[in-house]
């Protein structure tokens, strides 16, 4: 089947640079910004070719966010890019800095309220992002989702929560939020493809949470395809969002490492889809999930 283009199209999961030396040793000087920008460039072009208007760059804090690379390919593209606010605690809290231990889910949220009011580096962040680890949720990872509600109900902004694909911990994130009047239309449950137990992504769904399967590749094809159509015959393709979680210029492996597309969803898994949801899929639901 030929590739398909779907004008206005966003990606709601990629990523450009990561660091996964943990919050201790992460730092600008491990990687060269030029050489960052010209291993990400043309994987962007190669996506704005399929319509493609905006991508979601879903690395935080501490684990590599670097706004000033993200306003020199969006001006060297045309591709917007987003940035984020938030924390991962998920990877056993490996990339939370040391004051998340003393600190508030108050006083987090008021950091991230801070970025998002004041901007960082010249770029506003327009979504939380924040990652938990698999339930029953840490005290550190209850925190942050508690400070992900707060900070989401004084900005407007949307949390999308890394949950390892773990709908045990999806749950208990949802539960958080809720306790805290925390409308989940606000919540994207990110990674939900690696979760095996469909019967979550129902739940979820019509409590009114974002279902995002984001890691599509030619090797999750298949588990995509099962998620897909279990949206679809549940009739909630109103609330699944599609992504691929790539691209990893990864600092401290020569030259980036493998820098992967963002293309395959166009090319490969879209063209199957009938043309009456490519829409919904790629433009409606991100409009509606994250805003515009």
């Amino acid at each position: 089947m030929e590739p398909v283009t779907i004008r206005n199209s966003i990606l709601t999961h990629e990523h450009v640079l990561v660091d996964f030396i943990g919050a201790a040793g992460v730092s600008r000087s491990r990687y060269d910004l030029e050489e960052a920008l010209a291993a990400a460039r043309p994987k962007v072009e190669a996506v704005k070719k399929y319509g493609c208007r905006r991508i979601l760059e879903c690395t935080p804090a501490y684990i590599g966010r670097d706004p000033r690379l993200l306003l020199r390919l969006q001006e060297a593209t045309g591709v917007e890019l987003w940035t984020n606010t938030g924390l991962y605690a998920a990877a056993n809290h490996k990339f939370l800095p040391e004051y998340v231990k003393t600190e508030t889910s108050l006083a987090l949220a008021k950091r991230w309220v801070a970025e998002w009011r004041d901007g960082v580096e010249g770029m506003k962040p327009k979504f939380i992002k924040i990652g938990v680890n698999l339930a029953p949720l840490h005290e550190w990872d209850r925190k942050v989702v508690e400070a992900g509600a707060i900070a989401s109900l004084e900005t407007g902004l949307t949390v999308a929560c890394h949950t390892s694909g773990g709908g045990e911990a999806a749950m208990e994130t949802m539960e958080i939020l809720t306790r805290r009047r925390l409308p989940l239309s606000k919540y994207v449950w990110v990674h939900a493809q690696n979760e095996m137990k469909n019967e979550y992504f129902e739940q979820a769904a019509r409590a009114g949470a974002w279902v995002s399967f984001d890691g599509l590749s030619e090797k999750s094809d298949g588990r995509h395809w099962q998620a897909y159509f279990w949206m679809l015959n549940a009739g909630l393709l109103p609330r699944m969002l599609l992504s691929h979680d790539s691209g990893w210029f990864r600092v401290g492996e020569p030259g980036g490492g493998q820098f992967n597309g963002f293309t395959y969803a166009f090319e490969k898994f879209l063209p199957r889809v009938p043309a009456e949801f490519r829409e919904l899929l790629m433009v409606t639901n991100p409009r509606r999930a994250f805003g515009d």
